[in-house]
């Protein structure tokens, strides 16, 4: 019961997690809230005030229940939320004045004065904003004391319940513990058997009996042919539609929905043996706990049984969660059957012995067995869960993904705890070994549900998209399954014992928001913001494809200054979808200028290089000194732009490999567009010929060539210029401008293979370079002796001689002298 509990509350609050704690407890304060008009009255603050007194003169006195403290807390909320509503009173009317007394201008400095007129004016809204913010101020001082009491309240609580944990019990190991256990279940039998017999001694409830037969007979053989043979069926159906062997999306998916029915059809069949058991008045006063001890435990049951097969499914299916061969599935599906089994146990335990009707003693030895019997499949399961991960290692054809690594970690943790959490019941923490088992066992239980809903809602957008892979890889479905995460983040807090109140407290936190100077910015803002602004952007991104698709291209406006155009409109329809969504936020900017200026100052320093980046692109599309489609050249970088963006531009090489240049190196650098303005461009190609050859008659060869050649230009003609002697050759250069330069190089080609030809028919030569080689030694290469070769006399007036006369003597100097010293 302590486990489903748990679980009935997690949902409930993730279902109605939007609920503030004001709204969960003064249905009033929420209508008035949601439907934005005001609180019908202003706050009764002397009736706060002597609550709020009471209540802390209770929390002093450390004498109060934990119940009581529940109460009172709800009522702080109810003060709470008031007040907060109560803080926005007369903003309008407020900025209103605060706007009345700008416009008089600044108040005059010491010594100065101003107009008699104009201070009694100034004085008298000084006086009216006085008022109106004196109920704004109180509120914040009320809500401000409410909200600490509040957080009192939550810490004394959350210690109370840490307290409540780790509360020594007797040890349930020690055998003169087990005459308390005894003694409970013997009286709890008596009890049971005693109603019965007195049941079947009362006339009158043997006549209901007899009346009621039927009915319970029908129902009994109903349930039982549901539970015995009704459950195998589905349970077949089902895995025949999830086997993967020609199987579609479609009826993966409705087979996932139709494996509910394996909890839903049996728990119908549970809850109606429970109702033919109390039709049968039998069970006299026990009838109740019976009937919903059975209720829970066929709850607990067959939920588990479902989720053992969903982890360890029958067939061998690729959207299985874990790989694990047959024979361990088999294992996995029967540790889930266990740990069904346990919990329904516990949940009849439960039922049938209260504790707050036994003993501790009595307690920890009736709890004992079920929590080492839980421990024990922990850490089987975690076992089967480190399987799947050395299985993933072990096959080096797969990447670890991110999911098999979290299971690897979940599974050591579950071994931890199914092996640490009996031994805390055996020294006497019995209420923190069931924390511990029970939590994990709801955690691995909300874990298959995620499953579940992650691989539903795969299948279900493979069926809407028709396509029956890729669902892995798709943005949707990871959205969705990003958001399933998120949302069961609560659910998870409450299952390992965060209470309720402090999930919708922190929901209250997020409500109230936070300041930034005057400014308060909560989640409602942010969100209308994000809304005002996501319909601004859609609009923007409509209008930009109405101009490029219909618009423009009626227009005589080139392609460079359609994409500029475009651009620009965009930046300017965010830039307006910005100030709208902040307008509508009611974000006051004003309260965040100096924060702005501050931080923009720091901003500055290291965004320099990109702002000069976007302010570079911003003049690129207003000049478009270059456009998309030009052939330029920067930096030693030749290619076709491609695009331009705010912060780059990408220039596609003639190697097709794309470069990014920063737009700023294409402002402040130096450019060459080739194709600017028009596609004309000259090309020159050098020709040299070898000395000797008529130079006129090759002027006029090269002169022929160049002007049949289709691309060039009439005016200007080609041209053909006798430019240097060269060392080896007759140097010409062929010039001649092309109607479209971005064929130059299949121009020059072409050129180069027709001067050749030509060349060849009229037999002129084109040289190549030729070397004159003296070898100093030639005889060497002959074999013959070397020549010994006579120094000539040295001249002492040579100079050069001269100096080396000096420099050996002066050496023969030194050395003679350093003898004569030794």
């Amino acid at each position: 019961m302590f486990l489903f509990r748990i679980i009935a509350l997690a949902l409930f609050c993730t279902l109605s997690g939007v609920a503030t704690p004001a709204q969960a407890q003064d249905p009033t304060a929420s209508f008035e809230r949601n439907s934005g008009s005001a609180p019908s009255s202003a706050p009764d603050y002397e009736a706060w005030r002597s609550f709020a007194q009471r209540v802390e003169s209770q929390l002093d006195g450390r004498q109060i229940t934990s119940e009581q403290l529940a109460e009172l807390r709800a009522e702080l909320v109810m003060f709470r939320t008031r007040f907060l509503a109560a803080q926005d009173a007369n903003q309008t009317r407020i900025a209103s004045l605060r706007e009345q007394i700008a416009a008089l201008g600044p108040p005059p400095e010491d010594g100065a004065t101003e107009a008699p007129e104009i201070a009694e004016r100034r004085a008298e809204l000084a006086e009216q904003l006085t008022a109106l913010q004196a109920p704004g101020i109180a509120a914040q001082e009320a809500f401000r004391r409410a909200d600490g009491l509040i957080r009192q309240i939550d810490t004394t609580l959350r210690e109370r319940d840490a307290e409540a944990l780790l509360t020594l019990w007797p040890s349930p190991v020690n055998p003169v513990n087990w005459v308390a256990a005894a003694d409970a279940v013997w009286g709890t039998s008596f009890v049971f058997g005693t109603q019965v017999l007195g049941v079947v001694d009362d006339p009158a409830r043997m006549r209901e009996l007899r009346s009621n037969l039927p009915v319970t007979l029908l129902l009994l053989v109903v349930s039982g042919f549901v539970l015995l043979r009704g459950r195998r069926w589905i349970e077949q159906i089902v895995a025949r539609w999830l086997s993967d062997g020609g199987s579609r999306r479609g009826k993966r998916a409705l087979a996932r929905l139709l494996s509910l029915t394996q909890i839903i059809v049996p728990v119908t069949a549970v809850f109606a043996i429970s109702i033919a058991l109390e039709l049968s008045s039998l069970l006299g006063t026990a009838s109740d706990a019976v009937t919903t001890g059975l209720w829970v435990a066929g709850i607990a049951y067959f939920t588990a049984r479902w989720a053992g097969r969903q982890m360890f499914p029958v067939e061998d299916t690729t959207s299985a969660p874990l790989d694990l061969p047959a024979n361990r599935r088999r294992e996995g599906r029967f540790w889930a059957n266990m740990i069904g089994l346990a919990l329904a146990v516990s949940a009849l335990f439960e039922e049938f012995f209260p504790v707050e009707t036994n003993s501790d003693a009595a307690n920890a030895v009736l709890a004992f067995p079920i929590l080492v019997f839980i421990g024990l499949v922990l850490v089987r399961i975690g076992m089967l869960l480190g399987q799947h991960s050395q299985a993933i290692h072990s096959d080096s054809a797969r990447d670890v993904r991110f999911m098999d690594r979290m299971i690897s970690v979940l599974g050591k943790i579950v071994m931890v705890i199914g092996a640490g959490a009996p031994l805390f019941a055996a020294v006497g923490y019995v209420q923190a070994a069931e924390a511990l088992l029970y939590s994990t066992v709801t955690s691995l239980g909300l874990i298959v549900v995620l499953l579940f809903l992650m691989q539903l809602d795969e299948d279900v957008y493979c069926v809407v998209t028709k396509s029956e892979e890729g669902a892995d890889s798709a943005l949707i479905p990871s959205l969705f399954n990003f958001a399933l995460v998120i949302l069961s983040l609560p659910v998870f807090a409450l299952i390992w014992g965060v209470r309720p109140t402090e999930l919708l407290e922190f929901l209250q936190v997020l409500r109230e928001g936070f300041r930034i100077g005057d400014t308060r910015i909560s989640p409602t803002n942010i969100l209308s913001f994000v809304v005002v602004f996501s319909i601004g952007f859609v609009l923007t991104r409509i209008l930009q494809g109405a101009l490029e698709s219909s618009v423009l291209p009626k227009t005589k406006i080139d392609k460079g200054g359609q994409k500029a155009i475009i651009s620009g409109t965009g930046y300017v329809g965010i830039f307006i979808a910005a100030l709208v969504a902040i307008s509508t936020a009611g974000i006051d900017l004003s309260g965040l200028a100096i924060v702005a200026g501050a931080l923009s100052v720091g901003i500055g320093f290291g965004l320099q290089n990109i702002v000069s980046n976007f302010i570079s692109g911003v003049i690129l599309l207003i000049e478009r000194p270059v456009a998309e489609g030009d052939w330029i050249e920067v930096g030693g970088t030749m290619g076709t732009v491609r695009s331009i963006s705010v912060r780059s531009t990408v220039i596609e090489t003639f190697d097709r490999t794309d470069v990014i240049v920063p737009n700023a190196d294409l402002i402040q650098g130096t450019v060459t567009n080739w194709t600017r303005y028009n596609s004309l461009g000259r090309i020159t190609i050098p020709v040299g010929v070898a000395y000797g050859s008529d130079t006129r008659k090759v002027a006029r060869i090269l002169k022929e060539i160049g002007e049949n050649e289709p691309l060039a230009l009439i005016d200007p003609a080609p041209q053909v210029h006798f430019v240097d002697f060269g060392a080896d050759s007759l140097d010409f250069e062929l010039r001649m401008v092309l109607s479209d330069v971005s064929f130059g190089m299949s121009v020059r080609t072409e050129l180069r293979h027709q001067i050749s030809e030509r060349f060849k028919e009229e037999g002129i030569e084109i040289p190549f370079a030729q070397r004159d080689i003296w070898l100093r030694n030639p005889e060497a290469l002959r074999g013959e002796a070397p020549t010994e070769k006579v120094e000539p006399p040295r001249d002492p007036r040579d100079e050069n001689a001269r100096t080396e006369m000096v420099r050996d003597e002066v050496l023969d100097a030194t050395e003679s002298d350093g003898d004569g010293d030794r």
